[in-house]
């Protein structure tokens, strides 16, 4: 079942014209509306189901900057500053907390990956060190494991998922853009080459930029306008307990599992890597520019054919922009994959074990996932050559949530003409025809 989420009302009906239309819903389509709204533009934010309905609710919840990829440290401080001043910002709570995260280890090579992360990124000046098996112990007192070393940030901390995005898109609501819930955007129409008007199921909007930010579901559009972009996608499994003692204020990432507090006194909990790849024509094209890919998470993830193989985001559907599109029949309106009760039931196995004052708690909630994902685990955050006025925020790799602000200013930034104070040459969609894709690391 997919998780309860804050609502967002809806405005009533489709504006005849804006400067930017924003395809999705979800925490990147919500801050980019969000930013572009206070920069004075026109906004209209186009949700084929309801604000966070599919991935932006589905996550753990974790707000960091410690051990990201080297492409994405600058973005990931930049997210981070906004997660801090975001409540101030919007005027009512993201549901963010700055508790501290960690992630544990019995790994002296790990500790290694950890001490060479750190040299790496030591100019960035980011707090944050390497505690001793004492002093994980210190600051885990109630677990039954014994790790050897741990990577700790004081200023990461976690957001509620059903809360966050929400909350951002009310606010851009109160600066002036308008929200519209299900109501699927089919497409988009050109004059001399430019963009004139985005086609939606209820309507025609006239426009000049459009932003794609529609997660799992963006290749699938793209591919539509004649735009292709590498995307594959992970199904996941994750779930939240019921309220219970605090073991930790924050999060805690351990080589099984991961966990963090939640609001309501419960943990959101996942499998750390687990997930399953379910073959799909899309993927099938891309095989080649996924398959090292799979290959480094081969233990981790498993591979199927499902009914996605016939219309999930990765099949292949072909329609006109005067025609139903596949984002608006009732599986796809909000995408809710069925959770994996072998990883609930393993996940909670072993949390319990890890904290014996666990031991009587119960599963509250569980729920699916699909967390796009690109060939090198870096988000495309690009305009298009050849295509002048499309922008695209999607392949956040299971990053997304975290990243969502910083990605949501920086796509604005480049869509208002401004000079970003992030370097968005990291995230060009050019990179991959160019050979200049990153190599794909996951830390956490």
């Amino acid at each position: 079942m997919s998780p309860r989420v804050e609502a967002v009302n809806s405005d009533l009906a489709l504006p005849e014209a804006v400067d930017v239309v924003i395809v999705g819903g979800g925490i990147i389509g919500s801050a980019a509306a969000l930013f572009l709204a206070e920069r004075g533009l026109s906004v209209a934010l186009i949700e084929k189901g309801r604000i966070a309905g599919e991935q932006s609710s589905r996550n753990w919840g974790w707000c960091r900057e410690q051990l990201r990829s080297l492409p994405e440290v600058p973005l990931a401080l930049k997210s981070m500053a906004l997660w801090r001043g975001m409540d101030e910002r919007i005027g009512e709570t993201s549901g963010f907390r700055q508790t501290g995260m960690m992630v544990v280890s019995v790994s002296e090579e790990e500790v290694g990956h950890w001490k060479k992360w750190m040299d790496d990124t030591a100019h960035y000046g980011m707090p944050g060190s390497i505690l001793s098996a004492a002093q994980v112990k210190e600051r885990l007192p109630l677990t039954s494991e014994k790790w050897i070393a741990a990577i700790e940030s004081p200023v990461d901390g976690w957001a509620e998922p059903a809360v966050a995005a929400p909350a951002i898109a009310r606010a851009a609501q109160r600066k002036g853009a308008l929200i519209i819930q299900n109501c699927a955007v089919r497409g988009w129409e050109t004059k001399a080459g430019k963009v004139s008007h985005v086609i939606t199921e209820k309507g025609s909007i006239r426009t000049s930029q459009i932003l794609v930010a529609g997660g799992a579901w963006s290749s699938m559009l793209l591919r539509h306008q004649g735009i292709a972009i590498p995307q594959s996608g992970v199904y996941a499994t994750a779930f939240r307990t019921e309220a219970s003692a605090e073991v930790h204020p924050g999060g805690v990432g351990s080589p099984l599992f991961s966990y963090r507090r939640r609001m309501d006194g419960g943990y959101t909990i996942g499998l750390r890597g687990r997930g399953r790849v379910e073959l799909s024509p899309l993927g099938l094209l891309q095989w080649r520019e996924f398959f090292p890919l799979f290959l480094r998470r081969k233990g981790e993830v498993s591979l199927s054919i499902g009914r996605s193989f016939f219309d999930g985001p990765f099949a292949w559907q072909r329609w006109r922009n005067d025609q139903r599109s596949p984002f608006e029949n009732d599986r796809s309106r909000i995408y809710d994959p069925a959770p994996d009760d072998k990883l609930v039931d393993a996940g909670m196995e072993a949390f319990r074990k890890a904290y014996p004052v666990m031991a009587n708690i119960g599963v509250a909630e569980k729920w699916g996932g699909l967390i796009d994902a690109t060939p090198d685990m870096v988000p495309i955050i690009s305009d298009v050559a050849g295509h002048p006025g499309i922008h695209i925020a999607t392949g956040f790799s299971g990053h997304g949530f975290a990243l969502g602000p910083g990605a949501g200013w920086l796509v604005a930034s480049m869509i208002a003409g401004e000079t970003p104070d992030v370097d968005a040459s990291p995230f060009a969609l050019s990179r991959f025809a160019e050979g200049r894709a990153h190599t794909a690391h996951r830390w956490v």
